[in-house]
């Protein structure tokens, strides 16, 4: 079933991405609790300012993170403004490749073609049991995409 995946409908497997599945919350609370006992050794100074680290360490850790498109519409997502919005993902439709509202992520995330491809083949579960073992092996979404 979907449900148990974390995907947006546009096509991106947001389990292998630092911030929708949690990575970079984690290692912010790690580098927190690691760098704690040294505070007091690191003055303010010119060019390093730890009272301003740790609030940027506390942001990423306490507020910094995606739900998920699953549990929020973001009014900029062309994707959610779609007529064909009860369709499960964008990689069923058969006008993923020329849709215009799915241009973004195929220019950001062209990967996202071969995710196409790939559930004619498997179908979208395979697909996405597929995608989750590359994230459990460590595949990020910084790894593969377009800037």
């Amino acid at each position: 079933m979907t449900s148990d995946f974390n995907y947006g409908v546009c096509g991106v497997f947001c389990e292998q991405c630092p911030t929708g599945n949690g990575l970079v919350n984690r290692l912010a609370q790690e580098l927190k609790r690691l760098t704690s006992d040294f505070s007091d050794d690191f003055p303010d100074c010119k060019d390093f300012n730890y009272t301003e680290f740790e609030k940027g360490l506390n942001y990423f850790s306490e507020e910094y993170g995606c739900p998920g498109c699953q549990s929020i519409s973001e009014a900029w997502c062309d994707v959610r403004r779609c007529e064909k919005a009860e369709v499960k993902s964008c990689l069923l439709c058969d006008e993923f490749r020329d849709c215009p509202r799915t241009e973004y992520q195929r220019g950001r995330y062209p990967f996202v073609l071969e995710h196409y491809e790939r559930v004619r083949e498997v179908g979208l579960e395979g697909h996405f049991e597929e995608e989750r073992k590359k994230a459990e092996k460590g595949l990020l979404l910084n790894d593969i995409r377009k800037y």
